[in-house]
């Protein structure tokens, strides 16, 4: 049966569903503000959201939302290649291109559609996708729809592209390297300036997924490849709208003139309706914002600081360097259940991760950090925290 594959995940739903928790789908059912809503009945604190900037409930975001909307209407009804391209949607192309300092700029729906599509589309048969192993599900899934030869190589691993690339010989030319900037589940940076040397040496195509990473990393904001300080050593950098600027939709930007002809054959950008003209309008602005307070970054940063290290001191396993995503690991799914459970109690929203979400077959109790959470809210995430050491449903030593 078509179903049988499932069994994993229904198992796993009855055992949810016994202890009538929710981690999954759960409903947020008023948002109070961009770290604060009732979800499930329960007034919470979202430390669980990706909107690092806080930028979701910025009033000057919500007002060029609905002065778009009165002007262009809801949406558009209608793709890119036709009735879909609205003077908003190239506006916000070439801001975006002049933001990171290149020539060319598509944007897309979602995140998920930026990467899937331009993986699926700058590889394709007799070409190679070389992808490091913790990649997000969009560029799996995009390297699969390619056709292209898919390896994998050890997750942060420069030596391990290194030697896969000296196996390719003269097919690193028809080779595209994947990576991201920021890695979405525990929050680890990619060594961006030893993968480029590895570029360098043995040729190939870098795309770097800058999705939790632009906004955060970088003096300007633009993330883990402005940080390294490599920029001009990048061929794509894609990215989404949906975190540090708090909207919906996706992007790439190139300084290979030769994007403005793959637009045309990207599956996820012609066939599916451009994006509504008040999520532009509201991307528009929230890029503006991120450029000229650049105090909502430290406000990030010192509020990550803060939060990782309350965790670490708990001797919690968080990973080895802060990040605005912060990952508690565990290795045992009912304990990860309970804890989740208890958070929610605590008046602490977090996201539960499991496998295959997370990487190899560990749990997770991921956070990520806002700017605009105030220094009382991250204390009492800390605090959540602290019980579920104090009452024995984290073993500190066994984690640590």
């Amino acid at each position: 049966m078509l179903f049988e594959k499932f069994e994993y995940m229904a198992e796993f739903q009855a055992e949810l569903d016994a202890q009538h928790v929710v981690p999954f789908g759960a409903i947020t059912e008023k948002i109070l503000s961009a770290t604060e809503a009732v979800v499930s009945g329960r007034k919470v604190i979202l430390a669980g959201t990706n909107n690092y900037l806080g930028l979701s409930f910025d009033p000057r975001c919500i007002s060029a939302a609905q002065e778009a909307a009165g002007k262009w209407g809801t949406g558009t009804t209608g793709s890119r290649l036709a009735n879909g391209s609205f003077i908003e949607h190239e506006t916000l192309e070439s801001e975006l291109a002049a933001f990171y300092g290149v020539n060319h700029a598509i944007i897309f729906t979602t995140g998920f559609a930026a990467t899937m599509g331009m993986c699926a589309t700058l590889a394709g048969p007799g070409e190679v996708i070389l992808l490091d192993a913790d990649s997000h599900a969009s560029i799996y899934a995009g390297a699969q729809l390619s056709g292209a030869e898919i390896i994998r190589f050890k997750h942060n691993d420069p030596e391990d592209l290194a030697k896969r690339l000296r196996r390719l010989g003269e097919r690193t030319s028809q080779t595209l390297i994947v990576v991201e900037g920021i890695y979405s589940m525990l929050g680890d940076k990619a060594p961006l300036q030893d993968i480029v040397a590895v570029k360098q040496e043995y040729g190939g195509s870098l795309f770097v997924d800058e999705a939790h990473s632009m906004g955060v990393l970088g003096t300007h904001g633009r993330g883990a490849v402005e940080a390294a300080g490599i920029e001009n050593e990048v061929d794509f950098i894609a990215g989404t709208f949906s975190k540090s600027l708090g909207a919906t939709g996706g992007y790439c930007v190139s300084r290979h003139p030769e994007l403005e002809t793959i637009r045309y054959c990207i599956r996820s950008y012609i066939f599916t309706a451009s994006s509504s003209p008040m999520i532009v309008a509201a991307t528009r602005e929230a890029l503006q914002i991120l450029q000229s307070e650049p105090g909502l970054r430290r406000k990030l940063w010192d509020n990550t600081d803060r939060l990782y290290s309350g965790l670490r001191a708990l001797g919690l396993s968080v990973g080895t360097s802060p990040s605005p995503v912060v990952a508690v690991t565990l290795e045992d799914r009912s304990q990860a259940i309970s804890c989740w459970s208890a958070l929610m109690e605590a008046g602490v929203y977090v996201n539960l991760v499991v496998p295959p979400a997370s990487p190899s077959t560990t749990f997770l109790l991921r956070k990520s950090v806002s700017a605009a959470h105030s220094s009382a809210q991250i204390d009492t995430i800390i605090a959540a925290y602290a019980r579920l050491v104090d009452a024995g449903l984290i073993d500190v030593e066994q984690v640590a």
